[in-house]
């Protein structure tokens, strides 16, 4: 029988609804939970509204219930698919991956593949559409696509600056990142993802502006001559400084393809406004 396969992930992807729509990929997303009520990420829920929240309450966050995911996949069996890819935010900083995993063992009739992309945002987007892409032109099996996928993971790369620690310490994000010592110096750490997807300071620099610089300096260092990326500039209310940073990005003739855009409500929570974050990632040869 010929496979028919779909693409899955999560809000944290930062993929548009433009984009989820353009290549029918399904997203399953986080929630955004106040005292008095609860959102969907992305769905009923604004960057700018949880900004403007922030005086009043802040809010804390939830993966998918195995339910809301098991009806996506349902959904997807019931059109006819035969298999579905569900790439998701790393494992390190939600159980978003575990309840996928969980619902996987138990749906009957369709096979599932979950990966941990050990990322998100942009990173995790990219992961995505690099799936799909290969689902698209139909060429490999849907076991060669998966050996495909988890190679990728290790040509992007996810750098990212915050404003203030104080999200990530109250949302119990803070990873292997040393907070109140470095406030206090003016520390602003180059944040990144490690190998068992949970952030580590991977640069300590200090002062806003030199932060920004020296993750340009990260980036323009990790392009090797003869190959060709794309660039992702995320920002949190940090509009004017992403811009300014991707404009110098755009100028690297090994920069084939940027892009700019606003990071999800849910990870707002957790980073507060003025983040800063850059993806990098290598295209196939």
């Amino acid at each position: 029988m010929k496979e028919k396969i779909a693409v899955v992930t999560d809000s944290t992807s930062d993929l548009t609804r433009d984009d989820l729509d353009k290549f029918g990929i399904k997203s399953i997303p986080l929630k955004v939970i106040y005292s008095n009520q609860q959102f969907h990420d992305r769905v009923d829920i604004t960057p700018a509204e949880v900004y403007e929240s922030f005086e009043r309450e802040i809010p804390t966050t939830s993966m998918p219930s195995p339910q809301e995911i098991m009806d996506v996949y349902n959904e997807l069996k019931d059109e006819g698919y035969t298999h579905i890819i569900s790439i998701h935010i790393s494992s390190g900083l939600s159980a978003t991956y575990s309840n996928c995993m969980m619902v996987a063992d138990q749906i009957e009739g369709i096979e599932v593949e979950v990966i941990d992309s050990k990322m998100l945002s942009k990173g995790l987007g990219r992961l995505v559409l690099y799936a799909n892409s290969l689902v698209e032109k139909e060429e490999l099996s849907f076991a060669e696509i998966i050996e495909k996928v988890e190679a990728k993971k290790d040509k992007i790369e996810v750098f990212f600056v915050v404003e203030t620690l104080k999200y990530l310490k109250k949302g119990g994000r803070i990873g292997k990142i040393s907070g109140t010592i470095a406030e206090f110096l003016n520390i602003k750490p180059i944040i990144a993802i490690d190998d068992e997807g949970e952030y580590f300071t991977f640069e300590k620099v200090r002062g806003r502006k030199r932060s920004l610089k020296k993750m340009y300096s990260i980036i323009k260092d990790r392009l090797q001559e003869g190959r060709e990326y794309v660039v992702d500039v995320m920002n949190a209310a940090a509009e004017e400084e992403g811009q300014g940073l991707l404009d110098r990005f755009k100028e690297l003739s090994q920069v084939k393809e940027t892009c700019f855009s606003e990071i999800s409500p849910v990870m707002v929570v957790h980073t507060g406004p003025g983040l800063i974050g850059v993806v990098l990632t290598e295209l196939d040869q």
